[in-house]
């Protein structure tokens, strides 16, 4: 009978939670916090996902809440690139390619904060490959702002200002690699808490 009610209560849930385009905040969520599969045509889902609005604001919402002068569709898109680019680390891991995905995750973390500049600036903050300078301008707390710090020397110009680019991938071992996926993760994770929760 619990399991009844469960159900029940969950496609109650659903049905007040459908997106504009007939998606639910679970499908969503899925998508931006596991990515995409090879299977699935990434440049559809974005537009599919970036098309038409996830949100207005009615009168009887309170306007205050709102970002002002942010960007949610624009956010929406860049934290969807981050996702995307947390399944090519993921991808390049799996493949031995040690640097590519340390990179990867790189470009993962600066995406991820850049989705919190466009919804609370309506803009991409100026980017000089430091992602801890980066996090501050969007104000990260202090742990994220670590977690950039260690991501911040995966970036291919400063990478191989150290490392000839044929030495890369041994270079950076795959416990390692696999240690910045995970930390890449906690940065999406708090990106994803205040862009999908705007």
């Amino acid at each position: 009978m619990s399991a009844i009610m469960s159900q029940r209560n969950n496609d109650s849930y659903n049905q007040r939670h459908v997106l504009p385009n007939g998606e639910s905040e679970e499908d969503l969520e899925r998508l931006l916090s596991e990515g995409v599969t090879f299977d699935e045509d990434t440049e559809a889902l974005v537009q599919h996902y970036t098309s038409s609005p996830l949100s207005t604001i009615d009168e009887e919402d309170d306007i205050e809440d709102a970002p002002i002068g942010g960007d949610l569709q624009g956010a929406l898109a860049v934290f969807a690139e981050a996702a995307q680019d947390m399944a090519t680390a993921g991808v390049e891991l799996g493949l031995g390619r040690h640097f590519a995905c340390a990179d990867f995750c790189n470009q993962a973390a600066e995406k991820a904060v850049q989705s919190v500049a466009m919804l609370r600036f309506g803009r991409r903050m100026a980017y000089n490959h430091d992602l801890r300078a980066l996090g501050t301008s969007v104000n990260a707390p202090p742990d994220i702002r670590d977690a950039l710090e260690t991501l911040t020397p995966f970036h291919p110009e400063s990478f191989y200002a150290e490392t000839p680019p044929e030495e890369a991938d041994e270079v950076i071992s795959a416990e390692q690699a696999s240690t910045y996926i995970q930390t890449a993760r906690t940065i999406l994770r708090w990106a994803r808490n205040i862009v999908l929760h705007a």
